[in-house]
């Protein structure tokens, strides 16, 4: 009677684990989004900047952008939904756009390009992956200086 219970117990707790398991894959893996307000060309297209950009996600404000700015949030999801404030030019009255972006599973940091997102390009030319770039300082901490290192071993038994 006691292995009888014993693998029952057991198997309730695998049982559990996949249940857990089932709900974090439907819900989904955490993501850092990039907001670039930078003009982009695609294809000999070349997409304008508004003056300003403001993200809003569940009607809290993220970021203000103006030209050549980058703003950030982290997202836990798939499903990406936010809206931009976009003042066309310095004084102009704010439009807000509701919209929605299904995110890449195999990208950590995404980076959308807002200019070509509203202009209706297709995903490859405004949705990309964000790679950092090593500072001057990482890289010349990486460079072989040519001179080998001497291990000196002074044991005293």
């Amino acid at each position: 009677m006691k292995n009888g219970k014993k693998l029952l117990i057991r198997c309730a707790f695998v049982a559990a684990l996949l249940a857990v398991a089932a709900v974090m894959m439907v819900i989904g893996r955490g993501h850092t989004v990039y907001f670039d307000n930078k003009a982009l060309e695609y294809n000999g297209q070349t997409c304008g900047v508004p003056y300003k950009v403001v993200v809003y996600i569940k009607g809290e404000q993220v970021a203000k952008l103006y030209n050549k700015e980058r703003g950030m949030t982290t997202h836990i999801g798939q499903n990406f939904g936010m809206a931009l404030g976009i003042t066309q030019e310095k004084g102009g009255d704010e439009q807000i756009i509701e919209v929605s972006q299904k995110l890449p599973y195999s990208m950590d940091g995404v980076i959308i390009n807002i200019p070509g997102f509203l202009a209706g390009l297709p995903e490859e030319a405004y949705l990309s992956e964000f790679i950092a770039e090593p500072t001057a300082e990482e890289m010349q901490d990486d460079t072989l200086t040519g001179e080998e290192d001497e291990l000196v071993i002074d044991a005293e038994f």
